[in-house]
């Protein structure tokens, strides 16, 4: 089913950069921030779930910190109509963070984090190359990053 997009208006837009910046803050606190009032902010948050352009809430977890040291992109080359049975397996990796099918010049794009280089080997080589489907792979090592929201 293709996803059609929600109708937001600047009040909603407003709200969903301030949960971005912040998704634990209060309800009244980020009515104060848009300037509407507690009740209105909630409705709308409300109907910003139930719409889907709210889907969860998650923290921001710095990898190093976390113990992951070493992370990359992985880009994967797919059999034809391959795309179903892989992205379900990519979903049990726990090392993949995220999975996006893309046009162009490989099929998929994978951000994987691992505890060192020798860990991230083994969740290329031992979990991701053999999965069924997948005909090639390329790694590229990540240096530093960062999130911008």
């Amino acid at each position: 089913m293709e996803k059609v997009p929600a109708r937001l208006d600047a009040v909603d837009e407003h709200i969903l950069a301030e949960l971005t910046r912040d998704g634990r803050q209060s309800v009244t606190a980020l009515a104060e921030k848009v300037h509407v009032s507690r009740a209105h902010a909630y409705a709308r948050i409300n109907r910003l779930q139930e719409d889907g352009v709210i889907t969860r809430y998650s923290a921001v977890v710095d990898p190093v910190r976390a113990g992951l040291r070493s992370s990359a992109y992985v880009t994967l080359k797919l059999r034809q109509h391959g795309w179903r049975e892989v992205r379900e397996a990519l979903g049990k990796i726990p090392e993949v963070y995220h999975v996006s099918l893309v046009g162009g010049n490989f099929d998929v794009l994978l951000l994987v984090r691992a505890r060192d280089n020798l860990d991230l080997r083994r969740v290329v080589f031992d979990h991701i190359q053999p999965l069924p489907g997948v005909l090639d792979t390329q790694t590229f090592v990540i240096f530093e990053d960062m999130d911008t929201r």
